[in-house]
């Protein structure tokens, strides 16, 4: 396993991060297989567990609470808040009001007195950055956070915060987590370079694109991953993004048995290979899906590799731009585009 600092934070983590999405219901996990997972992974040399609020509705916080009882302070622990919980309208955002209440439920949930890393899931437009800010400023110096970051943030509003953090005299966020993997590139024009800029560590989210990239998925085969059975439509290769994605693959399979990697190996070392990346965020449901993984720890992919890489899926480039989770809200709604 490969150690970075964290940013400019000084903590050290591993290249490799264990992602906690699919402990609890969303992956149908049971506490024991979590805690398996957990053991394995620390034992690998993992020592970053990221989970959040709205994974399973708090399941997942609970179940990483429970596998890492007595060795907390060994771990970099992460946990996230602003998506909804539940259908009143102010359990979710990043005002005062909720995040205070949501890390003090994330806190009881986890089972522990702070957490390492809290980070603003997605960018809330209907809360403004000194309120944020403020906010996470002050839960950090009552001890309940020890840094703090955004996730999935667009470019401009990571370097708003910047600007609001220094002109109001609050902590600032110190790492970004952004959706990164060889078939969605895009952040390599506009995120990358700016959490470069700001000194920001870098937690790169789906490097396999939803098992895309996990070596399950390749012409003349049914896809039956976890992923699939509920999100159909990013699989349906009749739809010419996902056709696009499939080609790909068969094309990086061929670079991948050409270099004697696997797939796995090929995807994550690609992500870890890009000097703004602190770790790649594995998201394994199963024992064997977590060693796969490991597997790829040491992985480091020759110039003529990252190279052929870049003739399939070109720098900068998303193959499926619609499945972005960054996009502007004036994009997404015409009446914001509209006087």
């Amino acid at each position: 396993m490969q150690y970075r600092t964290l940013g400019r934070t000084g903590v050290q983590v591993s290249s490799l991060a264990l992602g906690a999405m699919n402990f609890g219901r969303i992956g149908r996990t049971t506490q024991d297989e979590v805690t398996a997972v957990v053991d394995a992974a620390i034992e690998g040399g993992i020592n970053v567990i990221d989970t959040a609020d709205a994974y399973s509705g708090g399941e997942s916080e609970e179940m990483v609470g429970k596998a890492i009882a007595g060795r907390r302070d060994d771990l970099v622990l992460a946990t996230k808040a602003t998506l909804p919980m539940g259908d009143e309208r102010n359990h979710r955002g990043s005002s005062r009001r909720w995040l205070v209440t949501s890390l003090d439920n994330s806190l009881r949930r986890l089972g522990v007195d702070h957490v390492d890393l809290y980070q603003i899931h997605r960018w809330d437009p209907t809360t403004s950055d000194e309120e944020t800010l403020s906010a996470l400023t002050d839960l950090q110096r009552a001890g309940k956070i020890r840094y703090f970051g955004s996730s999935t943030f667009p470019a401009y509003r990571i370097v708003q915060a910047q600007w609001a953090a220094r002109e109001h005299h609050l902590s600032r966020y110190v790492t970004e987590q952004p959706s990164y993997s060889i078939l969605q590139r895009g952040i390599e024009t506009h995120v990358l370079p700016v959490t470069e800029e700001y000194g920001l560590g870098v937690l790169a989210w789906s490097p396999l694109a939803s098992g895309w990239l996990s070596g399950a998925i390749r012409e003349g085969r049914d896809i039956a991953t976890s992923r699939s059975t509920f999100m159909p439509q990013r699989f349906d290769t009749a739809i010419p993004s996902n056709r696009a994605r499939l080609d790909a693959v068969e094309r990086l399979a061929a670079v991948a048995d050409e270099a004697g990697l696997t797939m796995i190996q090929l995807a994550l070392g690609f992500v870890t290979a890009h000097p703004a990346v602190t770790s790649a965020l594995i998201g394994p449901r199963t024992l064997d899906h977590l060693r796969s993984q490991l597997a790829a720890a040491d992985t480091v992919l020759t110039a003529d590799v990252l190279d052929a890489i870049d003739t399939i899926v070109a720098p900068g480039v998303d193959l499926a731009a619609h499945e972005k989770n960054d996009t502007p809200p004036a994009l997404l709604d015409p009446a914001l585009r509209r006087r």
